[in-house]
């Protein structure tokens, strides 16, 4: 695992060295990642449980007879909130009355993203679908039976931020929101966003991401006439923004990509998405621009392109017309493709 710039501490030693808390009150970001194929199979299940499940998230995990343990989570930490993108074989996370004894009560919003689960709490059974979202408590007991190999994220916050933002949390527990929720698409967008970009590393952007998660999940769990055009408004059109410009960026290459088709993966309308980037002081198609401009930079600089034309690079980046590329590259660098050839490339930071 490398090591990023700036706030973020990445962690790569051994379980046994490495000490499982977190103050979500810190302002600086922390990201942790650890797999099950990264310990030994003699005592895989032994060191999970122990140093993972019961020192740092308070539960223990049983898994299926006869079914290997196999599990990994991406772990990120904020000033308030808790994200976790993970993912297991069948298995039971149980947090008891040992586990319960701790007097956390933070709120959970697990998200079902891939296999069968059943969650017990609250005195309540409930099966969890994919795309589905239920409410916990750290305060209550609480078992999450994954009944074939899964994927979920989850997020938590401490009780007093949830109910500042959202409702009393005892009227949310065991709530499941639906996968059809639009407002919960968008939020798992925007999770999956945080947890796996570098954008955070520009300071101020943590609290404020903080504000849009919270201001989506409030969406997602009450209607949104209770909120009105207020701050929950104005992060739903910054995250599908964020959302916007993530896939362009991740899909500029194909000459196919349209306004219309971002819009329709986000489940919006295109005159939307042109007002987010006019309200940016942008266009879509300048944006779209900038990021295969920004694409074929990268390739003339890596030696590993040398042996590719520059036409065969433009078209790869997603151009169709070469005296255009080079009119637009000249204009955006200040140099001709040819003559930035053989520079360090240049890194690429979503405006």
């Amino acid at each position: 695992m490398t090591s990023a710039a700036g706030s973020y501490r990445h962690v790569s030693r051994s379980f046994a060295q490495i000490t499982f808390t977190w103050d979500m009150a810190d302002l600086q970001p922390h990201i942790i990642e650890l797999a099950t194929a990264n310990l030994p199979a003699h005592d895989r299940i032994a060191a999970w449980r122990e140093y993972l499940c019961r020192a740092m998230f308070k539960v223990d995990v049983e898994p299926v007879r006869d079914v290997a343990l196999q599990a990994r989570f991406r772990s990120l930490s904020l000033p308030g909130l808790h994200l976790m993108d993970a993912a297991s074989s069948p298995a039971t996370i149980l947090r008891g009355a040992l586990h319960v004894a701790d007097g956390n009560d933070d709120v959970v919003v697990v998200i079902n993203r891939a296999g069968a689960a059943r969650v017990t709490s609250h005195g309540r059974e409930q099966d969890l679908g994919v795309g589905e979202a239920i409410i916990l408590s750290g305060g209550e007991s609480a078992a999450f039976n994954r009944m074939s190999h899964g994927h979920s994220i989850s997020l938590r916050m401490p009780r007093a931020l949830f109910e500042a933002t959202v409702f009393a949390a005892d009227d949310a527990l065991m709530r499941v929101i639906p996968a059809q929720s639009a407002a919960l698409r968008l939020l798992v967008h925007y999770v999956c966003w945080l947890m796996h970009g570098d954008e955070l590393l520009e300071p101020g952007l943590p609290g404020l991401s903080v504000q849009h998660v919270r201001s989506l999940l409030a969406l997602a769990l009450a209607p949104a006439r209770e909120f009105g055009e207020t701050a929950s408004t104005r992060s739903v059109r910054a995250a599908r923004l964020r959302a916007a410009k993530s896939h362009i960026a991740r899909h500029c290459g194909l000459r196919s990509i349209s306004l219309e088709n971002v819009a329709t993966t986000l489940n919006v309308t295109p005159r939307y998405i042109q007002r987010l980037f006019e309200a940016a002081g942008t266009t879509f198609t300048a944006f779209l621009t900038v990021q295969r401009l920004a694409q074929a930079h990268r390739m003339l600089c890596s030696p590993t392109s040398q042996h590719l034309t520059v036409s065969s690079i433009a078209y790869e980046a997603g151009f169709g017309d070469l005296s255009h590329f080079n009119r637009c590259f000249r204009r955006h660098y200040g140099l001709t493709p040819r003559e930035v050839r053989g520079d360090r490339a240049m890194p690429v930071v979503l405006p």
